[in-house]
């Protein structure tokens, strides 16, 4: 019996790899790059799954060719790098892997929050630069986190979590979300805002939306001059959500006073001005790199391809 054939687009976890393995025909790309579109669509046009990442763009066009892929399994929690409505028209399922990466994607925000109030890696870079001659009362001087308002722009998973393990300090919660959310409100106390309130009254900002039409470019030159000169952005969700040459001028012009960034509108480049910036911190999209995390995240992309590809409704399918 010829078995069914799945393309992987860069090395997982080699547990979900030899799941994979056991059962079907697998191809890796084992090289540390994003496939070439005409090399993706070569790999895949003999397919029946794909596992692809957040960087591998997956449209109508190589659908198209690849007319035996039953399952597109995304190994992230967002899917804006899948056409899903192409795949929904292709009867193709779609996967993420939700859940899983809350938790590390929430500590990594709060790490952030206290990496940018607290000037962290700036301190860092001070200190191994050795230029710490003298402790001084001015000497690299932050912002208080505890007892001060946060506020929180999308209360999904991810957005939840973090407000939860904040609560330790205190802070007056403000949330802007699609729709309330009663419970998540009697839990923390949070309090539901229009986004303008949030961004006016805010000492800390976190974002927590996906990228859609909607929310590209949310926050831009006009929100910033709304919010403290003493704010601080956190996002960790998607970097189109910001508009990211409007961030820079406002950081360096002191319309906010920094920002902890994991995503960027054009990843993996990054607006050349934030570069020369002490007061942004800068981390390579690492929200779920842990090693637990990305080992559930690789299996529950390999479980939704055996469910599809044995007859089973996907575990956790968007399409």
């Amino acid at each position: 019996m010829t078995r069914k054939k799945v393309y992987i687009t860069r090395k997982i976890d080699d547990k979900a790899i030899e799941y994979l393995c056991e059962r079907f025909e697998v191809d890796i790309n084992l090289e540390e790059r994003i496939p070439e579109k005409e090399e993706l669509i070569n790999k895949t046009r003999d397919c029946d799954a794909l596992l692809c990442l957040l960087s591998d763009e997956i449209d109508a066009a190589l659908m198209d060719e690849c007319k035996k892929l039953k399952i597109i399994a995304n190994y992230a929690v967002g899917y804006n790098n899948i056409d899903i409505s192409a795949a929904r028209e292709r009867n193709i399922v779609v996967t993420n892997t939700p859940d899983v990466l809350t938790d590390a994607t929430a500590e990594l925000t709060l790490a952030l929050l206290f990496s940018a109030a607290r000037r962290i890696v700036e301190g860092d870079r001070f200190t191994r630069g050795n230029k710490f001659k003298l402790w001084s009362p001015t000497l690299m001087l932050g912002q208080d986190i505890c007892k001060k308002t946060l506020g929180v722009i999308g209360a999904g998973r991810i957005g939840k979590a973090f407000v939860k393990k904040t609560l330790g300090l205190e802070m007056k919660v403000l949330y802007n979300n699609r729709s309330r959310d009663l419970a998540f409100e009697t839990e923390t106390k949070a309090e539901y805002v229009s986004l303008d309130e949030l961004l006016k009254e805010s000492d800390f900002i976190s974002i927590h939306v996906p990228l859609t039409s909607e929310t590209k470019h949310m926050l831009g030159k006009r929100e910033f001059e709304m919010m403290k000169k003493s704010a601080i952005l956190i996002n960790t969700s998607r970097g189109p959500v910001v508009d990211e040459v409007a961030l820079m001028e406002a950081l360096s012009s002191g319309e906010i006073w920094s920002a902890g960034l994991d995503v960027y509108e054009r990843e993996p480049l990054i607006e050349e001005g934030l570069l020369a910036l002490n007061n942004v911190v800068l981390l390579p999209h690492i929200g779920s790199a842990t090693f637990d995390t990305r080992a559930n995240m690789a299996m529950m992309a390999a479980l939704n391809i055996e469910a599809v590809l044995n007859g089973a409704k996907g575990i956790n399918e968007v399409v």
